[in-house]
């Protein structure tokens, strides 16, 4: 009797231990009930079944266990409620965790959406840090490689530990979603992730809108975070390598409780336990004030709390709008008081105490210096403004931005340094008093000897029209009464009233668009002909130089997929170029156009590929010079009444002679998305750079999307690095343009995509010429087997590999420069 009590009092006090020690664990097949809960060792979580606030719903989550609030920071199933008390939670032989009904077996959630290879012995574990893991039961507990980990999956809360970005060895993307209110955890409106569009970066979204922008890493803390300060109670990591690209902050104190959450308005809070009032205290706000509202100032506007009204322009910037700024409606935003023209005066002025613009499109390289950072943006003319990508120490790195600077700040201190690109006058105005003397005295002298050198050239240019009106006969001379015949130039010279007249004074009405050079109007002549006038805009990035260019290239330029030259009209500092009227304007009003890219079926597409690629093999080949047109793009195809393509805009071309099969040039101009790698990257153009630019536009034409502003959602590439990727997988058809689907000639679609790919690979000397472009796209051979482009990484995140010298975005190429903006 006295054995048989011993015996059971032992079985009793095993059973108690065993399930003391089991607390913290979910066994496989083991269930969880609506009632029941596991603890972490040390009593700091439970997870379990709860209903929040005043909601009958039921949800697992994981909450604080000492903690009297019972504050959740994860919850299972949040887009899933449960009203029905008849479930539980298990955890299957193949290490996944589920929710079903007791009663009729019927799986409501599950950890995956698929079935997984069976594990040995799998074991859910919540851990003190908030992460419950389900991991081999003999094996230690890994979080860096587990079956599964709550860590992985965000809800709202960002607890220490935690790696708020992307993994990109799985794809993961760990963001903190809003709940959708205070009784409700469904994914609501706001998320806090990190944007890789560009250098990464912190941002707030409400919905595909930036709220806040937290901004980049700057090596100390967020460009954004005005409000953080080194402490003894936390830190902040950022990570950027191979794998991940990340945001971590950890408790320096194990004894601090700590949480950052996004709430259901999209604030984003940090809180701190305080034990003795059993209560949180909010310990900082991201979003503080007005100046915290994303872009509130507009393009190159600053915003400075403590002034009023709080928007500014930059120094050497004015508001666009006067009128609109005064009113304060800043949405406008700034100009450059003094149009930057590319010209080498130019120079960069110092700005200090900034939050640092809007990284989206923005190109880094961790290993430069601040002086390569500053020549290398100066040699591109789309580079605004450069900084250093790594504050701490003396400085390091590079981060280069293109077009609009977006976003800024002035904070009182602690701030951070940008370099702004400026006009050479601008500048002027902010040096020493003894450079200003030198250049009073020098400006005067310059502009003495420009008006000599000038009135000597009008003598002479007088001189020579004389002489060849009196050999050939010639005495009208009066441009403006009509078109009087240039026989030098084969061109006709149009007088200024009558393109007056043939554009309604320039009607808005008549406003076809508008491009580098200046916009470009519709006129009809007086005996009914349609023209298209482009007309330099005082304001222009191109000038005189691309006026002459465009005039002595194209005057002598005939090809039926050439745009043609009708003449000019020069009058003081009117300059126009008088050109064929192309009712259907350019190509990318077509093909980027939903309902317009209808009209473009498969033929037509093909008709279109082939017209420019016989454009271009006469500009290579077949003409008097061999000219390079540098700046190939869909916008500069338009389309004649039968959808002809007619290639246009010759101001940035350039002329080969003899043998000459290359040049390289220091100052790089055209439209970053189109140009070849050698070119961007060092400066050098030949035939086989318009190659590279003419296969991005095939890509463009057969899969109806923009190669620069193409996203996936599951990787980094832009389109032509997944075009790449489905050609490999023989899968190239999966991403034509969905109206193609009824006039599609597979064998012609595959074999256009086939020649695209070999326009664009890295190396020069792989692409093809354009004439055996031309034999590849008409016959039906084999082709060669296409090597890896150049310049496919667009958007990071998953695809980026930084290489050992430089965390930099950057294309197995080795060129870092493909997140460079274009004009």
């Amino acid at each position: 009797m006295k054995t048989d009590f011993i015996f059971r009092f032992l079985v009793a006090f095993y059973t108690l231990v065993a399930s003391t020690f089991a607390a913290d664990t979910l066994s496989a097949n083991q269930t969880i009930g609506i009632n029941e809960t596991i603890v972490s060792p040390q009593q700091t979580f439970e997870l379990g079944f709860f209903s929040p606030g005043n909601s009958i719903n039921h949800y697992v989550g994981i909450w604080y266990k000492k903690i009297s609030t019972g504050t959740v920071v994860w919850v299972a199933n949040r887009n899933t409620p449960l009203t029905d008390t008849s479930i539980e939670l298990a955890l299957t032989l193949q290490g996944v965790l589920i929710i079903r009904n007791t009663t009729t077996g019927f799986i409501i959630w599950s950890s995956t959406n698929s079935s997984t290879t069976s594990v040995k012995n799998p074991i859910g574990q919540l851990l003190d840090t908030g992460n419950f893991i389900v991991h081999e039961e003999d094996d230690v507990i890994d979080q860096e490689n587990p079956i599964w980990q709550s860590f992985d999956f965000f809800t709202d809360t960002l607890l220490p530990g935690m790696k708020l970005g992307w993994n990109l060895v799985t794809g993961i993307d760990r963001h903190i979603k809003s709940w959708r209110s205070n009784d409700d955890p469904a994914s609501g409106e706001f998320s806090y992730s990190i944007d890789t569009r560009g250098y990464p970066q912190l941002n707030v979204f409400d919905g595909q809108d930036l709220k806040f922008r937290g901004g980049p890493w700057t090596g100390l803390t967020f460009t954004g975070f005005s409000n953080f300060k080194i402490n003894r109670l936390y830190n902040l990591t950022f990570v950027v390598n191979n794998n991940e690209i990340y945001y971590q902050y950890n408790v320096l104190d194990s004894s601090v409780i700590t949480r950052l959450v996004i709430q259901p308005n999209g604030r984003l809070d940090r809180f701190f336990w305080i034990d003795n009032r059993q209560e949180w205290n909010l310990y900082l706000t991201q979003q503080s004030d007005l100046c915290d509202q994303y872009a509130v100032c507009g393009s190159f506007g600053v915003c400075n709390i403590n002034n009023s009204p709080f928007c500014l322009c930059l120094n050497g910037f004015e508001p666009t709008s006067p009128s609109q700024w005064r009113n304060t409606d800043w949405s406008q935003g700034c100009r450059h008081t003094i149009p930057l023209k590319c010209e080498p005066e130019e120079g960069f002025k110092k700005y200090s105490n900034l939050k640092l613009p809007d990284t989206q499109g923005s190109w880094y390289n961790q290993t430069m210096t601040l002086v390569e950072c500053e020549r290398m943006c100066k040699r591109n003319c789309t580079c605004t403004a450069y900084a250093n990508s790594n504050i701490s120490g003396t400085g390091s790195g590079c981060l280069l931005w293109f077009g609009d600077l977006v976003d800024i700040r002035t904070f009182n201190e602690n701030g951070d340094t940008l370099y702004i690109r400026l006009s050479a006058s601008e500048l002027d105005s902010s040096r020493s008093p003894s450079a200003s003397r030198r250049i009073k005295v020098i400006v005067p002298v310059a502009v003495a000897v420009a008006v000599l050198i000038i009135l000597v050239s009008i003598c002479l240019f007088y001189r020579l029209i004389r002489k060849r009106q009196q050999q050939e006969g010639t005495t009208k001379s009066k441009f403006d009464h009509g078109p009087v015949k240039n026989e030098d130039l084969e061109l006709l010279m149009f007088g200024f009233s009558t393109i007056l007249k043939a554009t309604n004074n320039f009607s808005n009405n008549k406003k076809l668009g508008e491009g580098g050079f200046g916009p470009v109007y519709k006129g009809v002549l007086e005996d009914g002909k349609e023209i298209a006038v482009k007309r330099l805009a005082k304001t222009s990035t191109q000038g005189l130089h691309e006026f002459k260019s465009e005039v002595i290239l194209i005057s002598k330029l005939q090809h039926r997929n050439l745009v043609k030259l009708l003449g000019c009209c020069i009058k003081r500092d009117e300059m126009m170029l008088i050109y064929e009227y192309m009712p259907n304007k350019s190509l990318d009003s077509f093909i980027f156009n939903k309902t317009q890219s209808k009209i473009l079926d498969w033929p037509t597409r093909y008709q279109i590929i082939v017209g420019i690629a016989r454009g271009l093999l006469y500009l290579h080949q077949d003409s008097r010079l061999r000219i390079i047109h540098r700046d190939l793009k869909v916008s500069n195809v338009l389309l004649d009444t039968d959808m002809n393509p007619k290639i246009s805009d010759f101001g940035l071309a350039r002329t080969f002679g003899g043998n000459q099969m290359e040049a390289k040039t220091n100052t790089i101009v055209g439209t970053y998305g189109y140009m070849a790698p050698e070119y961007a990257g060092g400066g050098v153009f030949s035939i086989k750079s318009d190659v590279y630019s003419f296969g991005v536009l095939v890509l463009e034409i057969v899969f109806g999307e923009k190669n620069r502003e193409f996203v996936h959602k599951e990787h980094s590439n832009n389109l032509i690095g997944h075009v790449w990727g489905l050609y490999n997988e023989s899968r190239s058809l999966e991403l034509v343009a969905n109206s193609l689907s009824e006039s599609i000639d597979t064998s012609q679609v595959l074999r256009s995509i086939h020649v695209g790919l070999l326009c664009v690979q890295r190396n020069p000397e792989d692409r093809p010429t354009m004439t055996s472009v031309m034999v590849m796209l008409g016959s039906e051979g084999s082709l060669p087997s296409p090597k890896e482009p150049g310049f496919y990484i667009g958007k990071p995140p998953q695809e980026i590999r930084p290489s050992s010298s430089s965390n930099g975005v950057c294309s197995n190429n080795e060129i870092s420069i493909s997140l460079l903006n274009g004009r």
